[in-house]
C-alpha cells in the first residue's frame, strides 16, 4: 500500500509510519492540511490517514475539500474525539472509516486493508458470492448451497460485511461500529454472541467452515483453510 499521513502530531505519526514501512507499505507524512491536500490532489495514493484535529485547518473541511475535488481515496480519520456527533460528521465529510485514538497498529492496519479492498464496483454489487454462500444485497436473502437462511437485521449486516472484505481480518471493534454504530467496549460480548449465532445458520449445518476466528483479533470469512 502507499499510504498519506496527515497528521501534525510527529509521535502518532512516526508510530503509524513505522508499522506501514514494517508491513513493507510506503508511508509519505505531512503535517499540515493544506499539504495534505496537495499531496492528496498531486499524487496516487491506495488510502488517507487524515487527522480530525489539525492547526489552522479542520480535518473535516479538508476531506469535504477533497472530496468535492472529486478525490476518490479511501479516507481514515483519526480523533481524539469519541462523541458519536463527532463521528457521524466526519463520515458525512466523505471520510470512509473512523478510528478514536489510542489505537493499537493491528486495528489500524486492518481498517486500512479493508478500504484499499473495498471497491466502488464491490460496494455497488447487487449479490455476493464466497462459494457456495450468496448474500442478495437488494433483496437482503442469504442462502447457502440452495438453502435459504433466515437472517435476523444484525446478522445479516455482519455477514455483509465480512464478505465486503473477503480474505480480510474484521475486527471486534469494526463489526462493533459498523453494525452498532458505537465505539468498542472491551467488556461486552455483543460481537461474539452475534457472530455465533450467525455462524449456527451459516457454517454449523453444512461441511465446510467459512466464517472463521483468530483468537483475540476477528474474525475472516473465506472459503480456504
Amino acid at each position: 500500500m502507499k499510504v498519506l499521513i496527515v497528521e501534525d502530531d510527529f509521535d502518532t505519526a512516526d508510530f503509524i509510519k513505522r508499522g506501514l514501512e514494517q508491513n513493507g507499505d510506503t508511508a509519505h507524512h505531512v503535517g499540515t492540511a493544506q499539504q495534505g491536500m496537495v499531496l492528496a490532489t498531486s499524487e496516487e495514493f491506495d488510502v488517507i490517514i487524515f487527522d480530525r484535529l489539525l492547526p489552522k485547518m479542520d480535518g473535516i473541511d479538508a476531506v469535504r475539500i477533497l472530496r468535492g475535488s472529486n478525490v476518490v481515496t479511501p479516507i481514515i480519520m483519526l480523533t481524539a474525539l469519541s462523541e458519536t456527533a463527532d463521528r457521524v460528521s466526519g463520515l458525512d465529510a466523505g471520510a470512509d472509516d473512523y478510528l478514536v485514538k489510542p489505537f493499537d497498529f493491528s486495528e489500524l492496519y486492518a481498517r486500512l486493508k479493508a478500504l484499499t479492498r473495498r471497491t466502488p464496483l464491490k460496494q455497488e454489487a447487487l449479490s455476493l458470492n464466497i462459494a457456495d454462500l450468496r448474500l442478495e444485497r437488494t433483496a437482503r436473502k442469504v442462502s447457502r448451497g440452495g438453502q435459504a437462511l433466515d437472517l435476523n437485521p444484525k446478522e445479516y449486516q455482519i455477514l455483509e460485511y465480512l464478505m465486503l472484505n473477503p480474505g480480510q481480518l474484521v475486527t471486534k471493534t469494526m463489526l462493533l461500529e459498523k453494525v452498532w454504530g458505537f465505539n468498542f467496549d472491551p467488556k461486552t460480548s455483543l460481537v461474539q454472541t452475534h457472530v455465533s449465532r450467525l455462524r449456527n445458520k451459516v457454517d454449523k449445518p453444512f461441511d465446510t467452515e467459512l466464517i472463521k476466528t483468530i483468537r483475540g483479533c476477528g474474525y475472516i470469512i473465506s472459503d480456504h483453510d
